[in-house]
């Protein structure tokens, strides 16, 4: 969320982070609900439906995930096993169409 973006410690690298400042905040935060969408109808969270998009992807070998605490550890996991399906990779494929569509346009 943005608030608890703007709560981040001041010496955060994450605030230097285009990917967490406007416009790019907004539309990534757009994003993750899209994904919290897709995961609520298989029980999965966000990061998982991320992971397993990746790993559908042919010219992807592995996933390399950002982990700060072993309970992210035991949530990304089970996104290995999981075989998203194809109706649900091209959504999400969708999804970052329209994300860079707006990003392109804001950026005019």
């Amino acid at each position: 969320t943005k608030e608890w973006v703007a709560n981040l410690p001041p010496d955060d690298h994450r605030r230097n982070d285009p990917m967490f400042q406007e416009p790019e905040l907004t539309l990534n935060i757009e994003l993750a609900g899209k994904l919290r969408d897709v995961g609520a109808k298989y029980g999965k969270t966000p990061a998982q439906v991320a992971v397993a998009w990746v790993l559908r992807r042919r010219e992807v070998t592995s996933a390399i995930v950002g982990i700060r605490r072993p309970s992210q550890i035991e949530e990304i996991v089970p996104a290995g096993d999981w075989d998203l399906p194809e109706e649900e990779v091209a959504r999400i494929e969708e999804f970052l169409k329209e994300r860079e569509e707006k990003l392109r346009n804001l950026r005019r």
